[in-house]
């Protein structure tokens, strides 16, 4: 029988195979296992961006909040004005928001979750350039968008006030009212004032740099205001109800004209505030007598006590105070004042236009009626003052 010869490396060929068919199921097993992670991962991620973004659309939409309603105040602080002009040429105020500051409120009233995502949104969809100033009554049931429609200069929501400005307020007084009643601030209006350029004829030689060059023009009446308002549109809206309610009389106010626009205002503002209530064109006619007729006892002085109360601060006026050296002063200087003493109402601006033809030059208060008595002569007048003083 022969016998059967194997090669040395016959027996050892049959572990090799073994060895390599375990490493090929090994492999497989692997990429099946990180196929499988890989999966898993991919639906985890998804799965978790799924939440995150059903979080981010909760809170961009508004959806499934507790309502509540809240007061918010975009403060004129957060936004920036800058003049800029269209293609017409027209120029114009342009408003940013920073909404660094709005973001930050929003999200202390609850209104908004993640700050980051209504960033984002206001830069694309330009919220800075809508947002205003103002108080607004807002609520968590507004989506992104309807929380910046309703910080705009449309907005429903926005809080009004109505508020009545009385005749007589100068400039200061009804700049200090608007403040108190939080619809601009003093130096808010104080900066518009002296500075804007505001497009009126009546205006336009009256200089800029001093608030004070708009006294006598900020028209007495109620109006209805925004809270945080605009101080440029809150200052327009007394100078348009101006010339709506003066626009007849314009045409007289010509070159040839003894007296301008300024001139009537001025002599309106001292009326509104030396009236009894009932005798405006007298007290007009008491003013003209003394300004045409400077060769008559008062030569030409006005002598009207309440410019000095404009000049000393609101108070009861002295004999000291008729020593202080300011062109206001209608005892020291002769002629009109400097300007408008006040802000007055359309009675007195018709009383400067239509003044009653008397000779008087003279008045004094009759404590007993609470109206002026007139006199012609300052020896009527000073016997008068002694009648009335001596009844108290």
């Amino acid at each position: 029988m022969a016998e059967e010869h194997r090669s040395p490396s016959s027996g050892q060929q049959q572990p090799q195979r073994s060895a390599r068919v375990t490493r090929r199921r090994r492999s497989r097993k692997s990429k099946v296992a990180g196929a499988f992670l890989y999966v898993l991962f991919v639906i985890g991620l998804s799965a978790v961006l799924a939440t995150v973004g059903w979080v981010w659309a909760n809170d961009l939409l508004a959806l499934n909040k507790e309502y509540t309603s809240v007061i918010i105040t975009v403060p004129d602080e957060a936004i920036t004005y800058t003049e800029e002009t269209d293609e017409n040429g027209n120029t114009y105020t342009a408003t940013r928001a920073d909404m660094g500051q709005i973001v930050d409120q929003l999200e202390e009233e609850g209104l908004i979750e993640y700050k980051f995502l209504f960033q984002l949104y206001s830069w694309f969809s330009n919220a800075d350039e809508k947002i205003v100033a103002g108080t607004y009554e807002l609520n968590t049931e507004m989506d992104y968008r309807a929380l910046v429609t309703n910080m705009s200069s449309s907005s429903s929501t926005r809080q009004t006030i109505d508020l009545t400005i009385p005749e007589g307020y100068t400039i200061d007084q009804i700049f200090n009212l608007l403040d108190e009643e939080e619809v601009s601030t003093v130096a808010q209006l104080e900066e518009m004032a002296a500075n804007h350029d505001y497009a009126f004829d009546f205006l336009e030689d009256i200089p800029l740099g001093d608030y004070h060059r708009l006294e006598g023009y900020l028209f007495p009446d109620t109006y209805t205001f925004y809270l945080g308002e605009d101080p440029l549109y809150v200052i327009n809206k007394m100078l348009v109800n101006f010339y709506n309610r003066m626009e007849d009389y314009f045409a007289q106010f010509t070159e040839e004209s003894q007296y301008s626009l300024h001139d009537i205002v001025i002599i309106a503002s001292m009326i509104e505030k030396e009236t009894d209530g009932e005798d405006y064109r007298d007290i007009a006619s008491v003013i003209y007598n003394r300004l045409e007729n400077t060769a008559a006892e008062t030569a030409g002085y006005l002598q009207i006590d309440a410019t000095l109360v404009y000049i000393n601060g609101g108070n009861v006026p002295t004999d000291a105070d008729r020593e202080i050296d300011s062109p206001y002063n209608t005892y020291l200087y002769q002629g009109l004042p400097a300007g408008p003493i006040s802000n007055p109402g359309m009675e007195s601006l018709y009383a400067a236009m239509n003044p009653n033809n008397t000779s008087y030059y003279y008045y004094v208060l009759n404590p007993e009626t609470g109206r002026h008595d007139f006199s012609r002569t300052y020896a009527e007048h000073q016997a008068k003052v002694a009648q009335y003083a001596n009844n108290g």
